[in-house]
């Protein structure tokens, strides 16, 4: 299986991501399926930590709220050792779902902690200008 590519469309811009279906199978399946429904469009991203990490797709738009499936935790050997990687968001091993953030930063102390699934590759620039409330105006296979 070869890699994917999406685009994340917000109002300043586009961001792609390369995504690692050899690395995280299970999250990045789950991940093109709600792309596939258009689930994460008109979402938000709801948290941003300057020079950490810019946050969203949740169901609320708050941090809070999650939908009737958790994914495993895969942290094989890759490394939160560069900015614009891609992790799911988690309460604790094994309860990823639809939340995904975007770094802008390496973060060391993440490793073996979050799933990495992908990398920015185009658009780290319009990542790092995400602020709380900015609106996913749509997620789409490149």
């Amino acid at each position: 299986e070869g890699e994917a590519e999406v685009v994340i469309r917000v109002p300043e811009g586009r961001i792609v991501l390369t995504l690692f279906p050899d690395k995280a199978p299970a999250t990045v399946s789950s991940f093109l399926s709600l792309v596939g429904e258009g689930y994460y469009d008109g979402k938000v991203f709801h948290r941003v930590v300057p020079n950490h990490v810019a946050q969203g797709g949740g169901p609320r738009g708050d941090g809070f709220g999650s939908e009737d499936f958790i994914i495993r935790t895969e942290t094989p050997g890759i490394r939160w050792d560069r900015p614009g990687l891609v992790g799911i968001a988690s309460a604790g091993k094994d309860t990823e779902g639809v939340q995904f953030f975007i770094t802008h930063l390496p973060r060391p102390h993440l490793n073996g902690n979050f799933t990495i699934f992908g990398e920015v590759t185009d658009g780290q620039e319009i990542a790092d200008r995400v602020t709380v409330g900015t609106r996913i105006e749509s997620v789409q296979l490149r």
